[in-house]
């Protein structure tokens, strides 16, 4: 029985699971906080390269409007607007 990825030989889906296994809580982390950097940077790439015209600042408004909701994008914005004040 397949227990996650349907594209993995089933002996190396073993192995990677019994080195993830072995990982101390600290490296576990650390590698957590790597792939959630590389994913975020990725989406914002590929939200530049959807939104030619934004600059830094609107691909960070973007990625939180997609990934947060415009509610809370439309506060950051506004927060933003008011620093420059």
């Amino acid at each position: 029985m397949r227990e996650y990825a349907i594209d993995t030989n089933e002996s190396m889906e073993k192995r990677q699971l019994e080195l993830l296994r072995k990982l101390t809580l600290a490296q576990k982390f650390n590698l957590t906080c790597s792939l959630t950097h590389s994913v975020i940077q990725l989406s914002r790439r590929a939200i530049g390269a959807s939104f030619p015209g934004l600059d830094k600042k609107g691909i960070d408004l973007k990625f939180i409007e997609l990934n947060y909701g415009k509610a809370l994008a439309n506060k950051f914005h506004m927060s933003q607007k008011a620093e420059k004040l």
